[in-house]
């Protein structure tokens, strides 16, 4: 089914409640917000908590308690993404329907052994393709068996034949000239498109949620900047339509690393705690 962009410019915010937010996840909404005011479109919200491990409900709390008082506003309902997970798996099959995902059954370790030194722009080992040159049989036979599998694209099978995938890019910031650059898909080697604990990935999941949610500009972090290689190939064969991409520039520490909440970066919540206010937090990061 082809999909078409609303006559409306949605922008979206799109934060993993698996922790709680801190100054990273502030610019990235207060920019994606000041954008969709300046060019007259709309701010939307989802919730991306395909890691039901680590994503809880009291993060997801916490996500609108931070932004509601930083002052945004946002229309009902959101999009919770462990809420759809059927949208997914539809739009899995039909990838696996064109033969373009194989069953990976490998551990990290045996992918860790066989790797040539090669890793994908995440600093992962590049996938040595070992299931992909199993048999329909042997395949088969470990689906049978239940077998922990992943789904990976055959990059090979993908990219045959298809001269250039095009990313539509406007930096450094949305108000800029859209231009055209082409894509790296290759560079990700066989990615992971359905994950073994979640019938879904990051990747195909904001692809299928852009296109569900009428989003016409992404704007995110540059740590992200490569991920749009697989999502412009992703959008191609299911014919949806492509955003508009804009990555921001990171917040970071005094030790010049990325925010995060791995690292225990200073939340929303605790620096609300010691008296900061939203005008504060506008007002350091130029908002």
């Amino acid at each position: 089914m082809v999909m078409s962009f609303p006559s409306q410019r949605i922008f979206r915010f799109a934060p993993s409640p698996n922790g709680l937010l801190h100054l990273g996840h502030a610019y990235s909404a207060l920019y994606t917000d000041h954008w969709a005011k300046a060019l007259g479109g709309a701010f939307v919200l989802r919730i991306e908590d395909i890691d039901t491990v680590r994503c809880r409900p009291e993060f997801v709390t916490a996500v609108f308690e931070d932004l509601q008082w930083l002052g945004l506003e946002w229309p009902e309902p959101v999009r919770v993404q462990s809420h759809h997970f059927d949208d997914y798996r539809a739009a899995a099959d039909r990838l696996k329907s064109k033969g373009l995902l194989y069953p990976c059954f490998c551990t990290r370790a045996e992918i860790r052994a066989a790797s040539d030194g090669r890793a994908d722009p995440d600093g992962a080992p590049i996938y040595p393709g070992t299931c992909r040159h199993l048999s329909g049989a042997e395949r088969m036979e470990k689906l049978r068996a239940g077998a922990p599998v992943q789904w990976r694209f055959d990059m090979g099978q993908v990219i045959e034949g298809k001269k250039q995938f095009s990313i539509r890019e406007a930096m450094p910031d949305p108000s800029c000239e859209v231009v055209e650059r082409g894509a790296e898909p290759e560079r990700w080697g066989d990615v992971v498109i359905v994950r073994k604990d979640t019938p879904t990935s990051y990747h195909l999941s904001v692809v299928v949620d852009d296109a569900i949610q009428g989003v016409t500009h992404v704007t995110r972090g540059m740590d992200l900047y490569a991920s749009t290689d697989i999502h412009v190939v992703l959008q191609e064969l299911m014919d949806l339509p492509s955003p508009v991409y804009t990555h921001h520039s990171l917040i970071v520490g005094e030790d010049a690393e990325k925010l995060s909440k791995s690292r225990g970066s200073e939340s929303l919540a605790g620096l609300r705690a010691l008296g900061i206010t939203p005008d504060d937090i506008r007002a350091q990061l130029g908002f």
